[in-house]
């Protein structure tokens, strides 16, 4: 397991994407802070910067650097904080200085403490957080097994993290961290 792990950060320092297990299917994963890595990504999924992407992390302080809590009450924040780590993805307000290449066409930014444990073991051995999106073609399902990655991504994708997913059979549950408003049912 360590050895695969050490692959993929490898992979993930050289810019790099991934596939890797998370709570309820596969996410295609990149250096958040690497343009070229994550317009690759999005040309991989053939989704447009506009929509923004999400960031998953092993803890707090690996997304504190992208967002701007300074909006937040601490209410909002124990919120998010407290459904963490969970299948919880929370839309928080951007710092000026996170890229627009992980915020797209708006001034905040969703992020996710996974509880999965391949996921909280490569956020910690990488030592910062990874754009995260479902791991598939647009128009075909998201990939829940290292073979459905292989059927749809083969040549696209530079490592598939061998593991399992997770028990959740939806995507994570996204909402507004100010508002509460429900996004996305998880």
């Amino acid at each position: 397991m360590t050895e695969n792990l050490q692959q993929a950060c490898q992979i993930l320092r050289s810019g790099g994407v991934i596939a890797y297990a998370t709570e309820a299917v596969f996410g295609l994963g990149c250096d958040p802070d690497n343009e070229t890595a994550v317009h690759k990504l999005l040309q991989i999924k053939q989704r447009p910067i506009e929509k923004g992407l999400i960031l998953i992390a092993a803890s707090w302080e690996q997304l504190a650097p992208y967002l701007d809590v300074s909006l937040l009450t601490e209410e909002q924040l124990q919120r998010a904080q407290k459904s963490w780590p969970g299948p919880y993805t929370w839309v928080f307000p951007a710092k000026i200085s996170t890229p627009k290449w992980l915020t797209g066409q708006f001034s905040s930014l969703a992020v996710r403490i996974s509880a999965h444990p391949q996921v909280q073991a490569l956020c910690l051995m990488y030592g910062k957080p990874m754009v995260s999106t479902s791991a598939n073609l647009t128009s075909l399902p998201p990939c829940r097994t290292v073979e459905d990655v292989r059927s749809q991504l083969t040549g696209r994708i530079d490592y598939i993290l061998p593991g399992d997913v997770g028990k959740q059979t939806n995507p994570s549950e996204i909402r507004d961290v100010i508002t509460n408003q429900l996004i996305r049912a998880g």
